[in-house]
């Protein structure tokens, strides 16, 4: 029996409407596909960028404008720390690691009037020991601060040892080298570590830094922080400092504590 025109209509028709499913599946598998990378490229950026910032700014100990210029450069995630014209050798000053090796000194570090037991390790660290035990027989960090609080979920410290509000310090005393750095990037809680400026084995300086939390942090061209010591007791101390957080500003977990710090005194024997 012959077609009839109505029916040619209507197979057609039909075929229309299958060849639109199909094109309409193809084009939502393909979006679904260009959204996951998408997703994913957003997500290692992300990764990327929040790394950059923790390098940069930890290493680099930076003011206020200079976490500013930090966070505005994530827009490429590429950045990286810059190298410092590093000095490959101590300051007149700094006395001999011989004079803290082998040794352990223990003492308090008095925050706003709250009492923390530290106790610095001369065998894995002397040369940092040596330096803290100098500094604390001189008096040195009576009256000083702690400038900067971390509160992130991976990055836990109280930056201390500054005479002014942000974290500069003295450029004519410097030392190294580096010791006893964590070859897995950990700092666990109670941990004393020395701050430095970025990308150089002899950047250390005044400052140290106190972990609350356990804390990663990745090194940089010179490697990692040396461990001089740990916390004894009044970790309570640090914590409660802590959970005032940070002031608002560039960054919601990395910046001055909302209570300002002051080194009441700082005494080992």
């Amino acid at each position: 029996m012959a077609t009839r025109p109505r029916d040619n209509r209507e197979a057609k028709r039909r075929i229309r409407q299958m060849q639109a499913k199909r094109e309409l599946r193809r084009a939502q598998g393909k979006r679904r596909r260009r959204d996951n990378v998408i997703a994913v490229g957003v997500g290692a950026a992300a990764l990327i960028a929040a790394a950059v910032l923790q390098l940069t700014v930890f290493n680099s100990n930076p003011s206020e404008s200079e976490f500013a210029a930090a966070q505005a450069g994530l827009s490429s995630p590429s950045a990286s720390p810059s190298a410092t014209a590093a000095p490959s050798s101590n300051s007149a000053d700094i006395p001999k690691a011989d004079t803290a090796a082998g040794k352990t000194f223990t003492g308090q570090l008095s925050l706003n009037g709250g009492a923390v037991g530290v106790e610095l390790d001369g065998t894995t660290a002397p040369q940092a020991a040596a330096v803290y035990k100098s500094l604390t027989d001189a008096g040195y960090y009576s009256g000083l601060k702690c400038p900067r609080l971390t509160t992130g979920d991976n990055f836990a410290v109280l930056q201390c040892g500054t005479k002014g509000a942000d974290t500069t310090d003295d450029p004519n005393f410097h030392w190294g080298p580096l010791e006893n750095t964590p070859t897995d990037n950990k700092y666990p809680a109670g941990t004393i570590a020395v701050a430095r400026t970025g990308n150089n084995a002899y950047g250390n300086g005044h400052q140290f830094f106190i972990v609350y939390k356990d804390t990663v942090i990745p090194p940089d061209s010179a490697g990692g922080y040396t461990i001089v010591g740990k916390v004894t007791s009044g970790m309570d101390v640090v914590t409660k400092i802590a959970q005032a957080g940070v002031n608002p500003g560039t960054s919601a977990t990395d910046g001055s504590p909302v209570a300002p710090v002051t080194i009441d005194s700082f005494s080992l024997k």
